[in-house]
């Protein structure tokens, strides 16, 4: 439609008399609405604000007061006590000297956080805010009296502990969310009592899921960048709809204070060994037996795997074991455990933790062969009780001196000795394993990179069986394709029993 040029001049005659004629009639400016009074403006500050969120789950969050006593001797106190030429200026029993005094105690207090789960007082916190203590408190943000706990049961593996505090009201329990539903992105506020200052809330997002650093025996740690500081750990990691997604448990920090990297347990994790610690007393995990590591695209092509495969290598088989009755052999790839596809180690290892000792499981892995050829099947094993002793396993023993090294060849930089019955009793090496001892590997060679350490022993080069020092120089020097696959025995560092491994040395080029 066209409009002339006489009709636009009306028009707008028209639009500019609008407000005159209004004001004209009202005889007084239209009412000034501000946007934090307007519906809109209220809408706009609920969806900006997390207040109406953080009011709901605070009083579910709790600090926690540890107290633990400290016994030390007169010789612990003296820095000098235990340099022999100023020791004998002083007398025994003297606090200066380095005498035998009777110890002394001293109480240390520490201070974490906590979150109450359910109406009749069990609380989750962090294993280490309660680990060795005489006497645990709870306090509310809200009054100043504090209640005595008592530790319902603890788990170092997860870094998780229970509590239980009695109150003559029905306490405010906090929602539990569903951890595997978190995503990187979404919206994380951490909920505790930072240095002792009171609580405190602080938001980011969830930066990263499934992270592991060796902490803990079982790791899958959600990664936010939400501030926590020392006196959060145990506290609430929360979603945006304030369901707890996580505890706090530490940070990444080179001062000590918060850097943006922090991680907390996952409810779901938390949930399966609070579940245990109330109703058993325990946490009993399920054992397969075996042996496992990530699978390179190098060991893939070494047991002649195709190159899209994924999964973890089974690196041994412990005898007898459920893995061994099941089927399972050395290089196998397992890919799924229970139609459970499997990602990674951590992610296999937590599957089979939470799965109840003397269930039926099935294992889908693949085999491969000599001849390029490989294979699916699916595996029925009866999980056992993991060992506990495992679990708390020292470190490694030292190294004593090691005789009749001998160079290797195509594995250049690595030395290795005979491996003889009071090695493996001073290294604690059980009787079966057989191989040679690497007693040297220089940190520049490809041995070092594929990760081959002095103490590890060498049972397998190229699929072939190692008894001696001599076999293992025999077959480095037949071996001339561009990586050696090496299978050894390592002992165990402080997370569980020694056990085998494959590792892929590049042989294309020295160091």
């Amino acid at each position: 439609m066209k409009i002339s040029f006489q009709n636009r001049i009306a028009w707008l005659a028209a639009l500019l008399l609008v407000p005159a004629a209004c004001s004209a009639k009202t005889n007084s400016p239209p009412p000034r609405v501000t946007l934090d009074d307007s519906p809109l403006g209220k809408e706009i500050k609920a969806a900006s604000s997390y207040a109406p969120i953080i009011k709901k789950v605070a009083p579910s969050v709790v600090t926690i007061d540890s107290t633990i006593t400290v016994k030390e001797s007169a010789r612990g106190r003296n820095p000098f006590a235990d340099d022999p030429l100023l020791r004998k200026f002083f007398g025994p029993g003297d606090d200066l000297g380095g005498g035998e005094s009777a110890p002394r105690e001293r109480r240390e207090s520490g201070l974490g956080s906590g979150v109450i789960i359910s109406p009749d007082g069990y609380i989750l916190t962090a294993n280490h805010v309660v680990e060795n203590a005489d006497r645990v408190r709870v306090s509310f943000a809200s009054e100043e009296r504090m209640y005595e706990a008592k530790v319902v049961g603890t788990d170092p593996p997860t870094d998780v502990a229970v509590l239980k505090i009695e109150a003559k009201r029905q306490l405010p329990a906090i929602t539990l969310g569903d951890s595997d539903r978190l995503e990187v992105g979404d919206t994380a506020l951490a909920v505790g009592n930072p240095f002792n200052v009171g609580q405190t809330v602080t938001m980011g997002i969830v930066s990263a899921l499934e992270r592991g650093f060796g902490m803990t025996a079982y790791e899958n740690f959600i990664q936010t960048d939400a501030a926590i500081n020392p006196g959060n750990s145990g506290g609430a990691l929360i979603d945006a709809q304030g369901r707890l997604v996580g505890i706090n448990t530490a940070i990444f920090s080179r001062s000590g204070g918060n850097m943006g990297v922090g991680f907390a347990v996952p409810i779901n994790i938390a949930r399966f060994v609070t579940d245990k610690l109330v109703t058993e007393g325990k946490v009993s995990r399920g054992y397969l037996g075996i042996q496992i590591q990530p699978l390179t695209p190098d060991l893939a092509k070494l047991f002649h795997l195709p190159d899209e495969s994924s999964g973890i290598l089974v690196g041994g088989v412990t005898p007898d074991s459920a893995a061994q009755k099941a089927g399972v052999k050395d290089g196998d790839v397992v890919t799924e455990f229970n139609g459970k596809k499997v990602t990674n180690t951590r992610n296999f290892r937590l599957l089979v933790a939470q799965t109840s000792p003397g269930t039926k499981v099935t294992l889908k892995v693949l085999r491969g062969d000599d001849n390029n050829r490989t294979s699916e099947k699916v595996l029925t094993a009866n999980l056992a009780e993991f060992p506990r002793e495992y679990l708390t396993a020292g470190d490694q023993p030292n190294e004593s001196k090691r005789r009749n090294q001998s160079k290797m060849d195509a594995l250049d930089g690595v030395e290795v000795s005979d491996l003889d019955s009071r090695t493996k009793r001073q290294a604690d090496i059980p009787s079966s394993v057989q191989g040679a001892l690497v007693t040297n590997v220089d940190p520049n060679s490809n041995a070092a990179e594929a990760g081959l350490r002095p103490g590890d022993i060498i049972t397998e080069i190229n699929k072939h069986p190692v008894k001696s020092s001599d076999d293992a120089v025999t077959l480095s020097e037949k071996a001339n394709s561009d990586h050696i696959l090496l299978r050894v025995w390592s002992a165990g560092g402080g997370g569980g029993p020694g056990g085998t491994h494959y590792l892929s040395v590049d042989n294309t080029k020295r160091k």
